[in-house]
Formats: C-alpha cells, sequence, structure tokens
C-alpha cells in the first residue's frame, strides 16, 4: 500500500458542525463533541484501535444528543473509507471480544464495501451520564454504512450500560486495528 492513510473530512449541517482528522496509522488524539461520555466512548475507540483522530463537533445539545452522535459517526465513517483509499492489502476482517467488568461484547467487522450492522445489545440504563444508551446503535449504524462496512455488535450479558456501552465501543477498535492491518507482504 502506498501513501499516508490519512483523511480530513468536514461536514456542516442545520444541526450540526463536524470536522475529523483521522491517521489509521497512530498519532494524535484529541476528542471534543459536547458530550462527556461519547467523548469517552470516542478516545477509547481512537487508543484501543491504534488510530490518531481528532473530532471536533458542535451540536445542537439543547435539543439531544442524536444529531451530534449520528453526524460525528458520519464524518468519521466517510474518513475513515477515504483513509483506506483501495483498501490494498488490508487485512479486511477483524474480530475481537472484550469483556468490561460484567459485560461481555463481540465485534466482527467486513471492510467489505457491503454497509450492514447486526446490533445485539440492551441497555439496562437510558441514560450514561448525559449520554442517550441508545445512540450507541445509531453511532455504530452511521458509522459502518459511511465508512463501507459489515459490521457485527453482540453484547452477551451485562448491567451496567457504561460497562456495556464500552465494551462494544472497545470491541469495535480491536476489530478495527486487526482488518485495517496491512497483510504481512504489506508495505
Amino acid at each position: 500500500m502506498s501513501g499516508k492513510r490519512t483523511a480530513k473530512i468536514s461536514r456542516k449541517t442545520n444541526e450540526t458542525s463536524v470536522s475529523v482528522a483521522l491517521n489509521i496509522d497512530g498519532g494524535n488524539i484529541d476528542i471534543s463533541t459536547g458530550i462527556g461520555f461519547f467523548d469517552h466512548m470516542l478516545t477509547a475507540l481512537a487508543v484501543h484501535s491504534g488510530f490518531g483522530l481528532t473530532i471536533k463537533t458542535k451540536g445542537d445539545l439543547e435539543v439531544d444528543g442524536h444529531h451530534t452522535v449520528e453526524d460525528t459517526a458520519i464524518v468519521l465513517g466517510k474518513a475513515l473509507k477515504e483513509a483506506l483509499g483501495d483498501k490494498t492489502l488490508i487485512n479486511r476482517f477483524g474480530f475481537s471480544s472484550i469483556p468490561m467488568d460484567e459485560a461481555l461484547a463481540f465485534a466482527s467487522v467486513d471492510i467489505s464495501g457491503r454497509e450492514y450492522l447486526v446490533f445485539n445489545a440492551n441497555f439496562n440504563e437510558a441514560k450514561i451520564g448525559k449520554f442517550d444508551s441508545c445512540l450507541v446503535e445509531e453511532f455504530m449504524r452511521a458509522f459502518a454504512f459511511n465508512a463501507g462496512l459489515t459490521l457485527h455488535i453482540n453484547v452477551l450479558y451485562g448491567k451496567n450500560s457504561h460497562h456495556i456501552a464500552e465494551a462494544c465501543f472497545k470491541a469495535l477498535a480491536h476489530a478495527l486495528r486487526q482488518a485495517t492491518g496491512l497483510q504481512e507482504n504489506g508495505k
């Protein structure tokens, strides 16, 4: 694979303004969305995937977090797709299981260009801080569809919604690290 695996993408709508800079091969991490728990999850995603990631999102949080989360996922997905280019020499598939205390999540990724999401998780609390638990699935859908991924996330069990969500994001991160990695004969 030649060249840097990076992308910078911005998107502005009536509800949000999002800019993402992504380096698949590492770098600084700087996340600011206005939603503390979401920042925590995106930081975990960057750290555990090994990605360099800067995200700056301003959204209509006076309404709720939906547009902020979904639009951030859209731009991040587009950035990943652009950074991968023609996907030459990537592993393509990735899988991870992550335990977070009492919760256990599995993620499987195929960087296939065929967008699909299977998401099986139940959250016991409607909110994690100021973050609506249902937005985990919305993030995963928007991210997968804009990145061109087939993504399966399955939570086998868990009680604490924070642990369940964090296990989902970290499982995705480790699966992405594997899938975006270069094959042994890659450069």
